[in-house]
């Protein structure tokens, strides 16, 4: 029976009626990672009030880096769709590319605000839990791109890892990145920055929002790249 769903192993041996169900409970899923993220992505960077200080753009740059364009380009590879509608795999990876160089360069200016807003108020860096783990999270990220690259120029590159065992180091770097920097965002939310701005039963709400979005894109990850065993009807 034709169908615009994609095959996937996790469901084999599922009744046709509870596969369904599934498919649509993860349809479900995706489409609230993406609405988790671009909420997150409001949450954070709306309270900051961008161009007020120099501070201000840190929280926009960084949750437009790893909140929206970094969950996007892990959400477009699910097999239940893409908001995007791409179909082609190589479109999707130049997308995936185009969201992660995107994240790179949000990231790399949000870090530069926040290192240029406490040198004039003479302020110690790296002296946080948020700070010490965004600094391991761009740490990652750079590493995570390196990999990529390695994956798309393997052959001009002549690395003696396969492609296979390569992209399989590019998606654990970015699962890492991934936990990383949701780590990183619900620290920001303790901060006395946030807890002045967002109080009371929101907060409560917003600091659980990242772990959704991050449950997902593991899920994908892993049932991507793990082996699996052919389960038995």
């Amino acid at each position: 029976m034709p169908s615009d769903v994609e095959y996937s192993p996790v469901g084999e041996g599922l009744g046709m009626r509870d596969f369904w169900l599934y498919v649509w409970l993860r349809r479900a899923a995706l489409i609230a990672a993406h609405v988790s993220g671009l909420a997150l992505t409001l949450i954070i960077s709306v309270p900051s009030r961008p161009g007020t200080s120099l501070f201000s753009w840190h929280p926009l740059c960084m949750s437009v880096a790893y909140c929206l364009c970094m969950t996007e380009g892990i959400l477009l590879f699910s097999a239940e769709g893409t908001i995007f509608c791409l179909k082609s795999r190589k479109n999707k990876i130049r997308f995936h590319w185009l969201c992660q160089a995107l994240a790179l360069i949000a990231a790399a200016v949000g870090l530069s605000f926040i290192l240029a807003s406490k040198n004039v108020s003479e302020l110690p860096h790296l002296v946080s839990w948020h700070s010490l783990l965004g600094s391991c999270t761009l740490a990652a990220s750079l590493l995570q791109a390196a990999c990529g690259i390695c994956v798309i120029f393997h052959n001009q590159l002549h690395l003696s890892p396969s492609p296979a065992r390569l992209r399989l180091y590019h998606a654990t770097c970015g699962l890492v990145v991934y936990l990383l920097s949701t780590a990183t965002v619900m620290l920001a939310m303790f901060s006395d920055w946030f807890q002045a701005t967002v109080k009371g039963v929101a907060w409560w709400v917003f600091a659980v929002v990242p772990l959704f979005p991050a449950l997902v894109a593991m899920n994908q990850i892993t049932n991507a790249y793990l082996p699996r065993k052919k389960m038995s009807s």
